[in-house]
């Protein structure tokens, strides 16, 4: 193709933010802090490898993700307990945070309500910030492990990828078809998960988590929550995902509840003020 002759000054046009973030509601994370301080477990849920579970969270409550036998990814997906059709947007939270989250920010939901379903407050892989090769943990670029993509790339049958292993576990969790609950299967927080793009290609690429048994990544429910977690079958994902030969390990799920008047003057973020007209008058 032909160059133009201004070719190398438009590719020197400054880079503007999208979504300038300074504006956001912003965390209290001292009141998190100091909630958390005297919390009691709850309830706990082990994650098998290469399956997924479901976990309860009630909003003001704190849940826990853990590394507890070796390193290991998880795909997480978040929906309001009493309304599946509120769920996790990793798009939005991507645009307002970045390609990946740590402790002060949040998983947004989808519209139309758009508030935050939960806040990061402890990270303790919040040291590894970008490496050399552009990678970072707990990435909201990538999508899920699913069997579509491997059926169109190798033409497999593979069935404990993490959309599959989040679907069963949703079905069991509500009772619904594995048809219904696939339809609330959504792109997810890839918990532990070492991500970036190739700088030549800008291909999505994964290498061997950072995370070891003690680490975990902690939250503040922000709204009632129902969860699913899939522990990936590729493990730390240093070689591939959906696979039954890479090592895989369990995940722990932990849910804390602080002390009664902990959180008080906190109350769950409203659905998003915009008003549904669309420029036509009422929704």
């Amino acid at each position: 193709m032909k160059r133009p002759s201004d070719a190398e000054a438009r590719r020197a046009v400054p880079p503007v933010i999208c979504y300038p973030n300074e504006t956001l509601p912003f965390p209290d994370m001292a009141l998190y802090a100091a909630a958390r301080a005297g919390a009691t477990k709850v309830s706990e849920t082990l994650v098998p490898a290469r399956e997924a579970a479901c976990f309860r969270a009630e909003a003001g409550q704190f849940f826990r993700i853990s590394s507890v036998e070796g390193p290991q990814v998880g795909d997480l997906n978040l929906w309001n307990a009493q309304d599946l059709s509120e769920r996790f947007y990793s798009g939005k939270s991507r645009a307002l945070h970045g390609t990946h989250l740590s402790a002060g920010e949040r998983m947004w939901s989808s519209f139309p309500t758009l508030r935050p379903m939960a806040t990061i407050t402890e990270d303790t892989l919040g040291w590894y910030g970008i490496d050399g090769f552009g990678g970072s943990v707990h990435d909201v670029i990538g999508t899920r492990c699913d069997p579509y993509t491997g059926n169109l790339l190798s033409g497999a049958q593979y069935h404990h990828c993490c959309h599959s292993n989040l679907t069963r576990a949703l079905a069991d969790e509500t009772g619904l078809s594995l048809g219904e609950a696939e339809g609330h299967v959504h792109d997810v927080l890839n918990v532990f998960m070492c991500t970036g793009f190739t700088r030549d290609t800008g291909q999505y690429f994964m290498k061997a988590s950072p995370v070891r048994p003690g680490d975990y990544l902690e939250f503040f429910a922000e709204i009632d929550l129902l969860g699913a977690l899939s522990a990936c079958p590729g493990g730390d994902c240093s070689t591939e995902h959906s696979s039954d030969v890479a090592a895989c390990h369990p995940l722990l799920v932990e849910v804390f509840a602080p002390s009664p008047g902990a959180v008080d003057g906190w109350q769950s973020p409203a659905p998003n003020g915009y008003d549904r007209s669309h420029g036509r008058g009422a929704p």
